[in-house]
């Protein structure tokens, strides 16, 4: 066991693995992460499924069985998928079950191109519910203006969701009320709010490397790198402050769960900041970190947690996101830009996947 992931997890972040393929989990290795490096769950994307389908052979006997169904290719892809995020979530179902469901989940994020769609949005929800049928599975919906109704419409049906593509504050407060009103929908429909959870997908290493393009063309290199976690850090304020309150304390007495901050986008994409930052700077109790393994694998070997990194740092926070409007910098322009690209990025990877597998059916065809 990893030392220093183990204080990471102490420390109350929650870590989970911003990856997942059909090798991890026949190969052992996903379960020897939960086992051997304090990992609690999976966070997956049309990228991350892209490359695990490219490159793993262990989908060819799938695929076979696909072809002499007949299956097209947007329903092989709903089949490939499904089926690595239930026997994920089966690995994982121990955690979840130790944690009493706060940890354990798996995530699979409906298809990219309905992002600004909200009713279908809402009905891929429902399908991918269905089809992977387990309890620990959280449906990745983008936190579009378009998708927040969909995120309440989903909650409001007990299903868990994972909002995805979350990258500034005031957009993050809507999230949070659409969290809150999809409880009200759960409740007054009947489910048990105890069983329903929640994470706010908060990107971080993105903001810095749009603010810091920007920074650089005005001179002001000095705040580079610092956007992102005071950023982060300003949306677990956020956080602290909404869930209280006559509204929020009559859902919590009938077992609701808050909807926790997940920090997304920790890989580090300059390779000037301190690989490890977007977990060291954003320790604090009641929050996951999902990471790409090269980051996990970097903070267990020199990674270090020293008390909370958020709290005591808000009014440094706001500081640094001052200066950078001071600098001339627009954050609500940087904000609507990363999450149109973030849009647009998912639906490229997308695409690629379905002519990955179209080529494997093809292939198994000849």
């Amino acid at each position: 066991m990893s030392d220093r992931l183990s204080a990471l997890a102490d420390a109350g972040v929650s870590i989970w693995l911003d990856d997942l393929s059909r090798e991890r989990i026949e190969t052992g290795n996903l379960a020897a992460l939960v086992q051997d490096s304090s990992v609690v769950g999976v966070t997956t994307n049309p990228s991350i499924f892209a490359a695990a389908l490219a490159e793993g052979e262990r989908y060819d006997a799938q695929v076979r069985e696909l072809v002499a169904e007949g299956t097209d290719v947007d329903r092989a892809v709903f089949a490939l998928t499904t089926t690595d995020v239930r026997q994920a979530a089966d690995v994982l179902k121990p955690v979840a079950d130790a944690t009493g469901g706060k940890d354990g989940w798996v995530s699979i994020e409906v298809p990219p191109g309905l992002a600004f769609k909200t009713d279908e949005t809402a009905e891929a929800a429902q399908e991918l519910w269905k089809a992977v049928d387990r309890h620990n599975v959280m449906i990745k919906i983008p936190g579009t203006t378009e998708g927040l109704p969909a995120i309440t419409q989903t909650l409001g049906s007990g299903i868990s969701v994972n909002v995805t593509l979350i990258f500034g504050l005031p957009r993050y407060r809507q999230v949070m009320e659409a969290y809150v009103a999809g409880l009200e929908l759960a409740r007054d429909n009947g489910h048990d709010l105890s069983t329903i959870h929640s994470v706010a997908s908060f990107f971080v290493s993105r903001v810095d490397t749009e603010i810091d393009k920007r920074l650089e063309a005005a001179g002001a290199t000095d705040l580079q790198g610092k956007a992102g976690v005071a950023n982060a850090r300003l949306a677990y304020q956020a956080f602290e402050e909404f869930f209280t309150g006559p509204r929020w304390e009559a859902l919590a007495a009938a077992g609701a769960n808050r909807q926790r901050p997940l920090w997304a986008s920790t890989g580090v994409k300059n390779p000037d900041y301190r690989d490890t930052m977007y977990v060291a700077d954003l320790v604090v109790e009641d929050t996951v970190n999902t990471m790409p393994e090269k980051t996990m694998q970097a903070f267990a070997d020199h990674g270090e947690v020293v008390g909370d990194a958020v709290r005591p740092h808000y009014d440094d926070a706001r500081a640094v996101l001052q200066a950078v409007a001071d600098a001339g910098v627009d954050y609500d322009d940087v904000i609507a830009q990363l999450e149109k690209e973030g849009v647009d990025k998912f639906v490229t990877s997308w695409d690629e996947l379905l002519e990955t597998v179209q080529g494997q059916l093809d292939g198994a065809k000849g």
